[in-house]
């Protein structure tokens, strides 16, 4: 049994640029674009540049009022 197919597996609550990317309808670089200009939030664990689900929300929120 794989750690997905685990009745109890907890659902991801952040993910790496690629899938942000992936996730946005963007490329990779455009993240790293948006984390540097401070307009999509991320935090630093270890070597690894971890974007909350929370933050692509967020994003996804400023946008829409930035449009509206």
């Amino acid at each position: 049994m794989t750690i997905a197919s685990h009745p109890r597996a907890v659902a991801p609550r952040s993910v790496r640029p690629a899938e942000a990317a992936a996730l946005l309808g963007v490329c990779r670089d455009t993240v790293y674009v948006l984390m540097r200009s401070g307009r999509l939030r991320s935090i630093k664990a270890g070597r690894a540049r971890l974007i909350p689900l929370t933050a692509i929300d967020d994003f996804l929120s400023a946008d829409e009022e930035f449009a509206a």
